[in-house]
């Protein structure tokens, strides 16, 4: 290992050792959402405007449901990466590890209370 050159060790791993993967993770979910916003607003429109009832009757149905309860996984995925990305760039020391810990736990922990409320409701 003492006769590899920096070139050589450092051949695949990127700045921060994981960019390529972050690179491609952001661009597939980025491409997941963009099918499943337009199919959020379309199912998201017949429900708007009706009354409290109307709404927990059309989200009850598995369609509607399902695509809202991908887009919120999707999308708080893709956004606590983003984050990520944002925090490792401009806070560094204890403070990034810190943050980047408290990030994913506010986005994964809202995109576990919006499917448990979807699940509620279609319940």
């Amino acid at each position: 290992m003492a006769f590899l050159t920096d070139r050589k060790r450092a051949v695949g791993w990127g700045a921060a050792k994981s960019g390529t993967e972050h690179h491609w993770a952001m661009k597939k979910s980025s491409v997941a959402l963009l099918i499943l916003v337009p199919f959020f607003i379309f199912t998201f429109g017949g429900a708007l405007g009706g009354t409290y009832e109307e709404v927990l009757a059309y989200y009850s149905r598995p369609f509607p449901a399902i695509v809202a309860a991908l887009t919120i996984l999707v999308g708080f995925h893709h956004f606590n990466m983003g984050v990520q990305v944002l925090i490792e760039d401009y806070v560094h020391g204890v403070m990034e590890k810190i943050l980047i810990l408290i990030m994913t736990c506010l986005s994964y922990g809202a995109a576990a209370v919006g499917v448990f409320a979807i699940a509620r409701i279609a319940l």
